[in-house]
C-alpha cells in the first residue's frame, strides 16, 4: 500500500473508531438523561399513556383522567382533569399535555404517573402478567372543609390568601388563593387550551391568576409582626411578663431622627403594657421594643420563625424577609412589620403555630404520604421539629396577650371567637404602596385551643381587597371573619 493510501486509510479508521466512542457513549452515558429529558417527547406521550394517580384529600381523590380527544396529532391517551379546580390549583398546580406541571403535579410526577423507580417492581410483574401500568397517588394533609372556607371567604375579598397549619405537626390544612385559575382549562392541547393559558398569564390578566399567593407572595406583615416583637422581647428578657409597664413614650420620635411614630387613633400606649399595646395595637411600644433589642437580637428571633429561608412543603415557598443590616429607626420599623419586613402567608401561619404550641415551631409540610397503584405505602412524612422560638412560659404569657386581642372588648380581634374555644389572635393593617398611597393590606394570625389545652389548627389571612373603602380595610373586620370560619370548619370536621 503506497503512503498516500495507508494515510487514509488510518483516517478513516480514527473516524469509525470516534463514531463507535461516540455511539457507546450515547448508548450506555448518556442513555438515563436522554430517555429522562423534557424535551424527549416520548417522556412526554408516556406521561398521559395512562390515567394519572390521584392527589387525595380527606381520602377524596380531587383530581381525575378522561380520554384525550382525538385531533389528528394529539398522540396522548389521557389528560388531567381537576374537582374544584380553582379551590384546589394552590395545592394541585396542574398538568398539561402542552404546557407541562406545576407544583404536586410536578414534584410527584414519578409517582403520579407510574415511573418513580420505587414502583419498578411493580411494573415489572405488572409487565409479566399483562397488566396495565398504573399511578400511585399523593395523599394531602389538607382538611377539604378548612380549604372551602378559606376559598369561600376569600372569594367575597378579592385577592389574597390563607394559610392553615396544625401547631402540633406542621401538616397543613389549607392553602387559598383568590383570584385562581382552573388547570382543567388547559390540560390538553386543543387551541381552547392554549387559549385559555394564555388568558392566564401575566402579561394579559394583572390580577395573576396563577399566582400563589399563599406560598410566592410576601406581603408586609403589619402589626402581625408586632407578635414576633414581643416574643424578642421576652426571649430576651427585656420585659419578663405581659403585665408590666414598658418604658415608652407618647410621642415616641424615632432614634436618631425628628420623625414621630404615629399610632392608629388615640389609643393607650403611652408605657403600656406588653398585653395592652397587642391588644390595641401601639406602634410606639413595639417600635421602640424593636430598637432597644437591636437589629442582631431582632435578626435572630425572626430567623427561629423561618424568615429569610425557604420553605419546602414540598412546594417551595418563598423565603419571608426580615432585613439583615439596619440602623435603629429601620429596626423599629420593620419591629412593626414595615419597612422591609416581609412575609408569605405561610410564615405567618407559621408564628402563630409556634406560640400555640408553646414555642415549638414544627416544620410545615402537605403531603402525609405516598401509595403505590395498589394503596401499599411507598413513603409517609414523619413530624419534624423545625426551631424552639420561644421558651414554653413565654409562648404561654404571648397566649394570654393573643387572647386578650380576641377576648378583650377593646381588643381589635373580636371577630374571630369561637363559642366554647379559646381563640388567640392579632391583627395587622399595613400599608402599601409608596408613602402609604395604596390602600392597605388587612392581615388576620390567630390559633384555636381546645379544652383539653390542644392546638389543631393555626391561621394567617391577608386580603389585598380593592372593592373596599379605604377606612373600611382593618385586619379585625376584613380577615379576622374568614380566619375564624378556617378554624370553626377545622374543630367541626373533628367532632
Amino acid at each position: 500500500m503506497n503512503k498516500p493510501l495507508r494515510r487514509i486509510a488510518i483516517f478513516c479508521g480514527l473516524l469509525v473508531l470516534a463514531l463507535l466512542i461516540r455511539d457507546n457513549y450515547v448508548q450506555y452515558v448518556q442513555a438515563d438523561s436522554l430517555r429522562t429529558d423534557s424535551n424527549n417527547r416520548r417522556v412526554a406521550i408516556e406521561r398521559y399513556a395512562t390515567p394519572r394517580g390521584d392527589i387525595v384529600v380527606d381520602g377524596s381523590p380531587i383530581t381525575g383522567a378522561t380520554k384525550s380527544t382525538k385531533n389528528g396529532i394529539n398522540d396522548f391517551e389521557y389528560k388531567r382533569t381537576y374537582k374544584d379546580g380553582p379551590m384546589w390549583a394552590p395545592v394541585t398546580g396542574y398538568a398539561s399535555q402542552a404546557f407541562d406541571a406545576s407544583q404536586l403535579e410536578k414534584l410527584d410526577d414519578g409517582i403520579l404517573t407510574g415511573n418513580d423507580d420505587r414502583l419498578f417492581f411493580r411494573n415489572t410483574l405488572d409487565m409479566i402478567t399483562g397488566k396495565k401500568k398504573q399511578g400511585g397517588n399523593v395523599v394531602t394533609t389538607l382538611n377539604a372543609a378548612a380549604q372551602k372556607a378559606a376559598y369561600e371567604g376569600l372569594l367575597s375579598r378579592g385577592k389574597g390568601a390563607v394559610a392553615a397549619i396544625n401547631p402540633q405537626t406542621g401538616a397543613i390544612l389549607a392553602l387559598a388563593s383568590t383570584p385562581s385559575y382552573d388547570p382543567s382549562t388547559f390540560a390538553g392541547t386543543s387551541g381552547s387550551d392554549e387559549k385559555a393559558w394564555n388568558k392566564l398569564q401575566k402579561k394579559n390578566d394583572p390580577d395573576e391568576p396563577m399566582l400563589n399567593r399563599a406560598l410566592r407572595e410576601t406581603y408586609p406583615p403589619g402589626s402581625t409582626f408586632k407578635v414576633v416583637t414581643a416574643a424578642a422581647a421576652l426571649e430576651n428578657g427585656l420585659y419578663k411578663s405581659a403585665d408590666e409597664n414598658t418604658d415608652s413614650p407618647l410621642p415616641y420620635t424615632l432614634p436618631n431622627t425628628t420623625t414621630e411614630l404615629k399610632n392608629e387613633g388615640n389609643i393607650p400606649c403611652k408605657n403600656a403594657t406588653m398585653r395592652v399595646a397587642l391588644k390595641v395595637s401601639c406602634n410606639t411600644v413595639f417600635g421602640k421594643i424593636g430598637a432597644d433589642l437591636g437589629t442582631d437580637k431582632m435578626l435572630a428571633e425572626a430567623e427561629k420563625f423561618g424568615f429569610n429561608s425557604e420553605q419546602l412543603t414540598p412546594v417551595r415557598s418563598n423565603a419571608s424577609v426580615f432585613p439583615k443590616s439596619m440602623d435603629k429607626p429601620h429596626t423599629a420599623l420593620s419591629s412593626i412589620g414595615q419597612f422591609e419586613t416581609a412575609a408569605t402567608p405561610l410564615q405567618m401561619a407559621m408564628v402563630a403555630s409556634a406560640v400555640a404550641n408553646n414555642g415549638t415551631l414544627m416544620k410545615p409540610y402537605m403531603v402525609d404520604k405516598l401509595q403505590a397503584p395498589n394503596l401499599d405505602v411507598i413513603s409517609q412524612t414523619d413530624p419534624q421539629k423545625m426551631s424552639q422560638p420561644l421558651s414554653q412560659s413565654n409562648a404561654q404569657i404571648l397566649q394570654s396577650m393573643m387572647e386578650t386581642v380576641v377576648n378583650d372588648p377593646q381588643g381589635t380581634g373580636n371577630k374571630a371567637q369561637i363559642s366554647g374555644v379559646t381563640v388567640g389572635g392579632k391583627t395587622g393593617t399595613a400599608q402599601h404602596g409608596v408613602a402609604n398611597s395604596e390602600k392597605p393590606y388587612a392581615w388576620f394570625i390567630s390559633y384555636a385551643k381546645l379544652p383539653d389545652g390542644s392546638s389543631p389548627v393555626a391561621v394567617a389571612v391577608v386580603v389585598e381587597d380593592g372593592a373596599a373603602n379605604r377606612g373600611d380595610i382593618t385586619g379585625g373586620g376584613l380577615a379576622a371573619p374568614i380566619a375564624r370560619s378556617v378554624m370553626k370548619a377545622v374543630i367541626d370536621s373533628k367532632k
